[in-house]
């Protein structure tokens, strides 16, 4: 049922645009509750059937295929609420990394409702490849190392995850160039997502049940 879809934003944008720090960020402003697919795929037990995967998928630079992107997100989602990390009707849902497809936004249209959709720009890819590459030193991804796989990856973006803004209504869209100061890239983030919390706030105040 509608009523039951989680009201979620996604940030959007090509590898290395900034989506883990802006999410990072967010998460510690109340209302907001950051959901990253990188973030989870990486926490997996690599010993897991899904786990080994997982790291096959990724450390070729290929999507993980849609059923198990989704079922792997759910069970997450599922988890954090039942622990109480995650309140539907506290926080939005920040979603970074998914969908990454137009199949996974067919998937995932019985379970959010997509407010609004933050997507982040840059010009400059070799920027945003030297920005992975000190990012994978800095955090120990050794997947992100490997150029050729970290190039395949803005192959697959392309080809795969960038036709998943023509599956939602343009207005809901805001580009925010990426390439700023962090601070800068947040206050422009914010500018989208605020009215989005207050419109949450004032729905409950209307009907507090």
């Amino acid at each position: 049922m509608a009523s039951d879809r989680l009201e979620a934003a996604l940030i959007f944008g090509v590898p290395g645009a900034g989506k883990g720090t802006q999410g990072e960020i967010l998460a510690r402003i109340p209302g907001f509750f950051h959901c990253s697919s990188g973030v989870i795929f990486r926490k997996m037990d690599p010993d897991s059937e899904d786990g080994q995967l997982v790291r096959d998928f990724s450390s070729r630079g290929e999507l993980v295929p849609d059923d198990l992107t989704i079922r792997i997100w759910r069970n997450w989602i599922d988890a954090q609420r039942a622990i109480g990390s995650y309140l539907p009707r506290k926080h939005l849902l920040l979603l970074d990394g998914i969908p990454r497809t137009p199949e996974q936004c067919a998937i995932l249209q019985e379970h959010i409702d997509v407010k609004s959709i933050v997507h982040l720009v840059c010009e400059y890819e070799e920027a945003m490849i030297e920005r992975i590459r000190l990012r994978a030193m800095r955090e120990n991804r050794p997947d992100d190392l490997n150029e050729e796989v970290t190039r395949r990856r803005f192959e697959v973006y392309r080809k795969e995850t960038l036709p998943v803004l023509d599956c939602y209504p343009s207005d809901i869209i805001s580009e925010v160039e990426s390439n700023g100061m962090v601070a800068e890239v947040l206050a422009d983030v914010l500018r989208h997502l605020v009215p989005v919390l207050k419109e949450r706030v004032n729905a409950r105040r209307v009907s507090p049940k």
